[in-house]
């Protein structure tokens, strides 16, 4: 129905910069909210950044990333991205694109990508 798929995972040092990028495609009305997850190895899945859709778009950033990552939307093309700079060895993890989606034909679900490998050796 929607499948993601995330781009542009990597190794990189400490102090370096990754560019992930996010394509949503499928049976899609209108996507509610976008963002990135990630998952560190004996962790919890955690929220990375999301825009959510309203009268204006939210933006919402774990405190651990405040300052040093970006997220943008191409609403037209239903892409996401992040932006990471500053990266650090704690930043190590799997990155999931997560989205909420009103399909074509009206019902809501919540679609994850298969994820990308983010790794920063320190």
């Amino acid at each position: 129905q929607v499948q993601l798929v995330e781009f542009g995972g990597g190794l990189v040092q400490a102090g370096g910069s990754l560019r992930l990028s996010c394509a949503a495609s499928g049976s899609i009305g209108s996507i509610n909210a976008m963002g990135w997850y990630r998952q560190a190895p004996g962790k919890q899945r955690e929220l990375v950044a999301a825009m959510i859709n309203g009268p204006t778009t939210r933006t919402n950033y774990a405190d651990s990333v405040k300052g040093r990552f970006t997220i943008s939307r191409d609403n037209a093309k239903n892409t996401m991205s992040l932006q990471m700079n500053s990266l650090k060895p704690d930043d190590t993890a799997v990155y999931y694109c997560n989205a909420d989606v009103y399909l074509s034909w009206g019902p809501r679900g919540d679609y994850w990508g298969q994820g990308t490998q983010v790794t920063v050796s320190s």
